[in-house]
């Protein structure tokens, strides 16, 4: 199914440039994994920050920037409409984690261990990602999650189901791509959970006292 939803622009410049917190570059990747659109936009970044690298004067670049910025320009561009993999994937076995999840959560969605942590609600934490805080999540048909706005950036990916909040309909592989300037309540689509790979890099900030109390539990 083909994306509705994308990565904005400056998370996608940030991306090409390794700016992203860990936790958010791997939402980042899965989607990127799945979207045509957001490929040939993230190639476009790479355009430019090659062209920014080169305007840039350094006195003394360190071999680490140095090597950076050579892979960065040494990226051969892809055809406009690629045959990708990741795609042929998605289509062949929904049950597959995209490739940027399967190093924290392994291969497959049906194998996944999920531990309860409110009602309605599931989670499976990521160990070790070293920057912000990923998480796998497998909420009940129907359930309206709190208000929440956030306290930095949040990137949210669908893997199965879907939800509907104030910025539409997000659906399989579609991305939510969050700031504090927002403030929803994702109520989740009936019929089957939604099964989502949400990052960020502060913690959440919700509007109501029952949810606040019961931060320290969910982890968000």
């Amino acid at each position: 199914m083909k994306p509705h939803h994308h990565l904005d622009d400056a998370t996608l410049l940030s991306y090409s440039a390794g700016a992203l917190p860990p936790a958010l570059a791997v939402v980042a990747s899965a989607h990127l994994e799945r979207c045509a659109q957001c490929r040939e936009s993230q190639h476009a970044a790479d355009r430019i920050g090659g062209v920014l690298m080169q305007q840039q004067r350094v006195d003394a670049p360190t071999d680490d920037a140095r090597a950076a910025m050579l892979a960065l320009l040494d990226r051969e561009p892809v055809p406009e409409h690629p045959a990708q993999p990741a795609d042929i994937v998605e289509r062949d076995d929904p049950d597959r984690l995209p490739g940027a999840l399967q190093p924290w959560f392994g291969h497959s969605l049906r194998a996944l261990r999920w531990k309860r942590v409110a009602p309605g609600v599931q989670r499976i934490r990521a160990s070790g990602i070293g920057g912000g805080n990923l998480m796998l999540l497998r909420i009940a048909p129907g359930s309206k999650l709190p208000l929440h706005s956030h306290g930095g950036s949040e990137l949210t990916m669908i893997l199965d189901g879907a939800y509907d909040d104030m910025l539409g309909h997000f659906g399989p592989g579609d991305v939510a791509d969050l700031d504090g300037q927002i403030n929803h309540q994702p109520v989740t689509s009936p019929g089957v959970p939604c099964i989502c790979v949400a990052a960020t890099d502060a913690p959440l900030v919700f509007s109501g006292w029952f949810a606040r109390t019961l931060q320290p539990l969910l982890g968000f």
